[in-house]
């Protein structure tokens, strides 16, 4: 597998979408953790809810809970923590609006690195509900304090665009990897195999060791026709310098000078390579 595909993998994995963020805010503080909403009931949207956030009791909501904050007033929402375990997902979030609540926030009973995505039957479930890690369910327990709207819970539709954008940009640059790879080997098939695109040629002086002798024509005759160079198609001329190849091919000492130094290093006729010390 190439590095390119083992590198989409990985930050698909690692920017695998949470569609929201929970927040707890105060005068003194404020937090920010990751959630996975509910794959069941509605989910969070607009501008978001927030609400005060008590702990269930009891804590696994396994049982049904006492709602400790009371009855509220017009307006006011109020969210539950629940811990994972002991009972499904969808048994707490239906025990969390059977108390009142306006929200669960269902937090893990193990360190782990991903979030889960809470299933169930929607029917009958009509608030929102998602799960948060340990570690953000220990630091809400331990600051919140059941005031009004110092919970948020954030719609999942900035999260998704910004994710969007995110994976937008790393397709983006894995493409951008993906043709600079392929780019950058292309460059080097070449560069190794230069030679092919570039014919090799003849160093003069080893040219000049090939045999070489003045032309004389036979004795004028009806029957015979003038020898021609087959590179520059000329009739012989007595007296014109003639290169002879190893493969008894004949031409004019310039033309196949030429050929042989900037051209080829084969004869033009029978295609044999002209093989010489240097």
């Amino acid at each position: 597998m190439s590095p390119c595909v083992l590198l989409l993998l990985f930050l698909v994995a690692a920017l695998r979408p949470c569609a929201a963020l929970v927040r707890l805010r105060s005068n003194s503080f404020s937090f920010t953790f990751l959630d996975a909403p509910a794959r069941f009931g509605p989910r969070v949207g607009g501008d978001g809810i927030c609400g005060s956030l008590r702990t269930a009791e009891p804590v696994d909501a396994c049982e049904p809970i006492k709602d400790r904050g009371g009855r509220r007033g017009a307006g006011r929402k109020a969210f539950v923590m629940i811990a994972r375990g002991n009972c499904s997902f969808e048994g707490k979030v239906r025990a969390a609006q059977k108390a009142g609540f306006d929200a669960a926030v269902v937090y893990d009973d193990e360190e782990k690195a991903s979030l889960y995505s809470m299933v169930g039957d929607s029917e009958g479930v009509h608030i929102p509900a998602i799960f948060i890690s340990k570690m953000a369910g220990e630091t809400l327990k331990k600051f919140a304090r059941g005031e009004d709207d110092e919970c948020c819970i954030n719609s999942s539709m900035d999260e998704t665009a910004g994710t969007v954008l995110v994976m937008s940009f790393v397709s983006l640059v894995v493409i951008i990897s993906v043709l600079a790879a392929f780019l950058f080997a292309r460059n080097c098939r070449l560069l190794r195999h230069g030679v092919d695109n570039h014919p090799p040629y003849l160093k003069k002086h080893v040219v000049e060791k090939l045999q070489c002798s003045a032309y004389s024509g036979p004795c004028s005759s009806e029957d015979i026709f003038p020898e021609a160079c087959a590179i520059c198609l000329e009739d012989y001329n007595n007296g014109d310098m003639i290169r002879h190849l190893p493969c008894k091919h004949e031409f004019h000492k310039t033309c196949i000078d030429s050929w042989l130094t900037k051209w080829g290093t084969f004869c033009p006729i029978c295609k044999l390579e002209i093989n010489l010390n240097s």
